[in-house]
Order: structure tokens, then C-alpha cells, then sequence
């Protein structure tokens, strides 16, 4: 079992931006599908970005063109770059990877 540690997340202003990274304790090589989760207040947990394999990320249509998910697999570690934020955007984001989760980290949009 592998695990993940996020890091990154804080309390911006709405237009801000935040970059959440997520690091993990052994390569990322074997892992076929890796991502990005948030749960915002009251609601549940749902897939923000998604990479599988090879292709393109998928997004949630709320953050696209604002939300970049890439992986280093060098530093075995896989970001977000969140920009433009809303407040709607508030929530706990958790790193994925296939069965693997991590403790979530905090992200907070509000003026």
C-alpha cells in the first residue's frame, strides 16, 4: 500500500489561485488511474480531475480551463493548479490513486 500526502491548500480570495500537491511514498508508475477529489461543506465527495493511463485529464466541468492536474514522476508526485477560484470551490481535496487516498487538505475560497 502506498501512501499519499497532500499538501498546498489554504484560504485564498475569490480569482485566487492555489496549487495542491500530492506526494507519494513510492513511484507512481504503477498506477494506472490517479486523482484529484473534493468534498465541499454538505455535500459528497466527487472527482475533480482524473488521469487514466495515457489520455487526456478528464476535469468536472466546473473547473475546466481553471483546474490542471499533471504528474512528475520523477518526485512521484502529482498536482493541481487551481485558478480564477470560487467560492464554490471551497472543500477538502483528497489525492487518489486507485485504491489509495490521502488525508485531504483543506481549500478555502472566500473574500
Amino acid at each position: 500500500q502506498v501512501q499519499l500526502v497532500e499538501s498546498g491548500g489554504g484560504s485564498v480570495q475569490p480569482g485566487g489561485s492555489l496549487t495542491l500537491s500530492c506526494t507519494a511514498s513510492g513511484s507512481l508508475f504503477r498506477f494506472v488511474s490517479m486523482g484529484w477529489y473534493r468534498r465541499a461543506p454538505g455535500k459528497q465527495r466527487e472527482p475533480v480531475a482524473i488521469i487514466i493511463g495515457r489520455e487526456s485529464p478528464k476535469y468536472v466541468d466546473s473547473v475546466k480551463g481553471r483546474f490542471t492536474v499533471s504528474k512528475d514522476d520523477d518526485k512521484n508526485t502529482m498536482y493541481l493548479q487551481m485558478n480564477s477560484l470560487k467560492s464554490e470551490d471551497t472543500g477538502v481535496y483528497y489525492c487518489n490513486a486507485e485504491n489509495n487516498w490521502g488525508q485531504g487538505t483543506q481549500v478555502t475560497v472566500s473574500s
